[in-house]
């Protein structure tokens, strides 16, 4: 990581704890039961403090031993002209999933086994976002901005949408409490209940998260370029994700169909301490407008599909002949949205940690805080903003 500021306060634990929760959540694989992550740091922190300079972290992955021969870099066994292994010992796949990169991947690099694609395509390499986006949350946490996510949906089980502009009325440690990262009980049990159907039924489920992001001031992003609108360079970062594809703001795809007086936030003149302020009473436009942030929360919703992996596999075709077979069958989870919504956290953090950077720099937190402090207390003398 380059960018982070000298003199954060960062160990380990602060990584760890959202490493753990990426590997939790009901209908999760046998591969959770392998996997500990940990992460150690190898550049960039010394004494417990960022040094300024890029930051290296690495997390071991258990399940490598297991692997040392199949994913060898060194050449042994029988070959093909193109040099690709052939001999069965190193677990060659000729067999691609539907939903997932494989066959389009093997059409890309000309690969005639699916293992060259189907590892590096895995999703486990969001450990790495996690372990980035567990950085960026420490520092946000610096300038009074959180990042917290949820489960909203799994198949058919549905949680009560929240239509509310204040993140503290939502129970953040009952989400944390629960199997599905869900602060509703009854759409726990239910999400649950379908993770045993789908599994008896040699199934997968998708479903939707919300990140919400709240504390942060206006004027992050900009109106002046595509490349720097906030907005999109949200999405395309949750969309980033594997199995992610849908994102919305707040209730966009409900908006369309309601008048523009029922969708925009209305801006009032309120008295507060004999000083006139600006406030906002709903938050429809999610803390997003024109491409920067508004200084109220922003809430995004992301749709992950179904995982491609199914025990009950699909039809597909044996690359070898061109032979009709059933789709191949990796260790695979059930359900994964408890993790997409770690992932999605750190995906937004690692977006508005580097909007932050950009607006106020500083080799240091010290002179990152004070730009910002002085931002923020420019913004209250005039009555545009006020820190919740």
């Amino acid at each position: 990581m380059e960018g982070v500021p000298a003199g954060l306060r960062l160990t380990v634990g602060d990584i760890d704890v959202d490493l753990a929760r990426r590997q939790q959540g009901y209908g999760r694989g046998g591969r959770m039961a392998i996997e500990r992550d940990r992460a150690r740091f190898l550049a960039g922190v010394r004494l417990g403090r960022t040094l300024g300079t890029p930051i290296a972290i690495m997390v071991e992955n258990r399940d490598h031993q297991n692997w040392l021969e199949a994913m060898s870099p060194e050449p042994s066994g029988a070959h093909s002209d193109d040099g690709e292994v052939r001999e069965a010992g190193r677990r060659r796949v000729s067999v691609p999933r539907p939903g997932h990169a494989d066959l389009a991947g093997v059409m890309k690099y000309g690969h005639s086994d699916v293992r060259n694609v189907l590892e590096r395509a895995s999703a486990r390499e969001t450990v790495g976002r996690v372990a980035a986006g567990a950085v960026c949350k420490r520092l946000l946490s610096e300038v009074g901005v959180a990042v917290q996510g949820r489960v909203i949906s799994l198949g058919n089980a549905h949680a009560p949408v929240h239509h509310t502009a204040d993140p503290t009325q939502i129970d953040w440690d009952a989400v944390e409490e629960s199997r599905m990262a869900c602060d509703n009980p009854e759409a726990t049990e239910a999400m649950c209940n379908a993770v045993d159907h789908a599994r008896d039924s040699g199934e997968s489920l998708g479903g939707t998260f919300e990140v919400w992001c709240w504390g942060l001031c206006p004027g992050l992003g900009d109106y002046a370029s595509y490349a720097e609108r906030l907005d999109g360079r949200l999405a395309g970062a949750l969309c980033s994700i594997p199995a992610v594809k849908g994102v919305e703001f707040g209730d966009a795809f409900a908006n369309t169909v309601k008048p523009g007086s029922q969708v925009h936030d209305p801006i009032y003149v309120d008295v507060k301490d004999g000083q006139k302020q600006l406030e906002r009473r709903t938050n429809r436009a999610a803390g997003l407008e024109g491409g920067m942030s508004n200084g109220m929360p922003i809430v995004l919703r992301a749709a992950m599909k179904p995982i491609p992996t199914l025990t009950t596999p699909l039809p597909s075709v044996d690359l070898d002949g061109l032979l009709q077979v059933q789709a191949h069958v990796e260790r695979s989870d059930v359900a994964a949205v408890t993790a997409a919504r770690v992932v999605g956290e750190a995906m937004v953090a690692l977006v508005i940690a580097q909007a932050y950077r950009e607006k106020f720099g500083g080799d240091s937190l010290e002179q990152m805080l004070t730009a910002v402090t002085t931002y923020e207390h420019d913004l209250e003398e005039r009555g545009l903003w006020r820190r919740p």
